[in-house]
């Protein structure tokens, strides 16, 4: 029931903004070509160039190649090496990588075996290795999203002290979500919903980030001293798959804070730093950001990867 709920929210925001995509292709005004807004001016890094494994050993729904093909492209430009991981994670696969990027992993297929899909994506011998490689000083970026990606990943989170619900957040109030979305959550400075953080901050004024807007994802909670990056307001509710809806009040969508000598970034909804593309011009999450004032999805994900990286503290 849940996947149709959802699917059904994604539905009514094409219904919405299908005139203007419409309009866009008659009139020759389509966004840029698919590409074009990944260059980076002045890369990051242009001598070194921090190594990141990126998860494509459990189900996950999102991979470097393939819906996160765009967020890939945008941080290689900006100086990092993306190295696609299809192993089991051991010590020795993680060594020698600078950040571990897991999104939408899953216990099994979801098209295939979707009952089975909420299962533990990872062992607890992958968890115990995961952990003990951001307490040497590793940075990893766990990316969940609605169910069922937040029970599968909710093993790896807990080693953190991170809490993963399993459900997706829905906001109540309409000045915070997008038109006929409630999944669709606005984080502003304005709605006083995005945290202040080396993250949101930048390295200078031009990288300040105003804003972000999520699709449909989870709510989570993380550790003492962890910093609240995107702020849950008290009047989001959590949806349950048994169909239950409970407060979300004190909960987030994007977290960050170091562990032993490293650090990591919890994001619970995939598409606010993917960019990824349905193959509708004018309909995806970073493009939404190109054309909303005060929305900045592109920049949020380069200041992610450069705080993992240590260019930001």
């Amino acid at each position: 029931m849940k996947f149709s709920f959802v699917a059904a929210l994604k539905l009514g925001i094409m219904m919405i903004l299908l005139p203007s995509i419409v309009a866009s292709a008659s009139f020759g005004q389509e966004v840029t070509e698919p590409d074009s807004d990944l260059k980076i001016a002045r890369p990051a890094y242009k001598k070194k160039h921090p190594k990141v494994l990126f998860d494509e050993a459990h189900f996950n729904v999102h991979t470097s190649g393939g819906r996160y093909k765009r967020f890939a492209h945008l941080i290689t430009n900006d100086g990092y090496q993306v190295i696609p991981n299809r192993e089991k994670f051991q010590e020795k696969t993680l060594k020698g990588y600078d950040i571990l990027v897991i999104v939408s992993a899953l216990g099994s297929n979801r098209d295939t075996n979707p009952q089975e899909a909420g299962n533990p994506a990872f062992t607890e011998e992958e968890c115990d290795a995961v952990r003990d490689w951001v307490q040497r000083g590793g940075s990893l970026l766990l990316v969940a999203d609605h169910e069922p990606t937040g029970a599968a990943a909710q093993n790896l989170a807990r080693r953190f002290g991170v809490d993963l619900r399993n459900g997706s957040a829905m906001e109540s109030s309409p000045k915070n979500h997008l038109i006929g979305c409630p999944g669709c959550i606005f984080f502003t400075r304005e709605n006083g919903l995005l945290g202040e953080h080396p993250i949101t901050r930048g390295r200078n004024t031009s990288e300040r980030v105003p804003g972000v807007m999520t699709g449909v994802g989870l709510s989570l909670k993380g550790p003492d001293g962890s910093a609240i990056v995107l702020k849950l307001a008290d009047t989001v509710f959590d949806h349950l798959p048994s169909g239950e809806k409970i407060p979300a009040a004190g909960r987030a969508q994007g977290i960050a804070f170091k562990f032993g000598k490293g650090r990591m970034v919890v994001i619970g909804e995939a598409a606010v730093i993917s960019g990824q593309d349905t193959g509708r011009p004018g309909f995806n999450i970073d493009r939404w950001g190109r054309h909303n004032p005060g929305i900045d999805a592109r920049q949020f994900a380069l200041n992610i990867m450069h705080w993992l990286s240590g260019l930001l503290n």
